[in-house]
């Protein structure tokens, strides 16, 4: 089958080498710049746009910000609508969207003007989190504030673009659940994963060291299914969840919503027999999905480092990638795989490597 994906970053890159490892074609979109772009080079290739389009028998995509010029010129080989993934590119809407379906998440308000911003802040009692409604990542378009904390100086920064104010939620950690669905309807979602995030950026994952409680693989399961089965999703999705409470009390509140691959689940290059972007590729060209085989698998980012210490290039335990992007504090330009079964030595791994591995600022 002959695959095209919109952006050509690490993650189309990536999903690129899984369509090439099962047996299909693939080339990319340079989505700044319209050019066409083969797996593996950033050299654009005699093609327009248009004739790559028709080549494709499926489009699909890396980021969900999609420009709606190439939504329209890809619209009868999309397997997912897009105009059903909008809600998930709006903080506003993907609340509403988990509200409709039942699914819960901390107690959130919107807001579109500096006047209503400064009119709902004054209505909270706690500590809450600004968040603006369109891009930010990473930490980004992101603040906080505390009961007692000044808020006029947040209406020039927080409240001068649409938004939700959101409750500060004392979990007790955060997890994410990645899977993915196939054209016929198929659903497989791997374990749940711990993420550790430092200034709002994901710094490092825990993937298959120890037993999930059952009830909380059940409900992200089941926050999976309704959200896919909603959207007629096809391919890999991400959930992020807050962990409030302990033990059998213990419950998920959605964070955020990823139609696509996602950082949390960079794990499974080397952690399971079947990655995230295989899943992905094998979802749009309805193939298959194995059994899966997970072993515990420590993920630590590399963000805004020149490079990957030698060391973890040569390692027997490691498997390093690197993105081929310029550095930057905060910007993620790869990450390392550690094959490690003892969660304490894994725990004392991270610690030593985000030292050598990231820049924040």
């Amino acid at each position: 089958m002959k695959l095209l994906i919109l952006g050509n970053g690490q993650l189309g890159q990536m999903l690129a080498q899984s369509s090439i490892q099962l047996g299909h074609e693939c080339l990319l979109i340079n989505t700044r710049t319209n050019q066409v772009m083969p797996a593996g080079a950033h050299v654009a290739l005699s093609l327009s746009i248009e004739d790559a389009m028709q080549w494709a028998d499926v489009v699909s995509w890396e980021h969900e910000q999609l420009n709606p010029e190439h939504v329209a010129l890809a619209a009868a080989k999309l397997l997912t609508d897009a105009d059903k993934i909008r809600p998930l590119t709006h903080r506003q809407l993907e609340k509403k969207l988990c509200d409709s379906l039942g699914i819960a998440t901390a107690p959130w308000q919107a807001f579109n003007t500096a006047d209503e911003f400064q009119q709902a802040m004054q209505k909270w009692q706690q500590s809450v989190v600004i968040k603006a409604a369109f891009g930010g990542y990473d930490g980004k378009s992101q603040w906080r504030w505390a009961v007692g904390d000044d808020i006029d100086a947040l209406i020039a920064t927080a409240g001068h673009q649409p938004g939700i104010i959101e409750a500060m939620i004392p979990f007790t950690r955060e997890v994410s659940i990645v899977g993915a669905r196939a054209r016929d309807g198929r659903i497989l979602c791997y374990p749940l994963v711990e993420n550790v995030h430092r200034n709002g950026i994901l710094s490092h994952t825990f993937a298959g060291y120890e037993a999930v409680p059952e009830h909380l693989q059940t409900a992200a399961e089941e926050a999976f299914k309704a959200v896919t089965e909603h959207l007629g999703y096809v391919g890999t999705l991400a959930i992020e969840f807050f962990v409030v409470g302990e033990g059998d009390n213990a419950q998920l509140l959605v964070n955020e919503i990823a139609p696509r691959v996602h950082n949390s689940g960079h794990w499974s290059l080397t952690g399971c027999n079947a990655s995230q972007f295989d899943l992905h590729i094998r979802s749009l060209t309805n193939m298959p999905f194995p059994e899966l085989a997970i072993q515990p698998t420590l993920m630590v980012n590399a963000i805004g480092c020149e490079q990957i210490p030698t060391e973890l290039w040569q390692s027997s335990i490691t498997s390093a990638f690197w993105y081929g992007k310029d550095s930057r504090p905060g910007r993620k330009v790869g990450h390392v795989n550690f094959r490690i079964a003892d969660r304490a030595v894994a725990e004392r791994t991270s610690e030593h490597f985000t030292a050598a591995l990231q820049v924040l600022s």
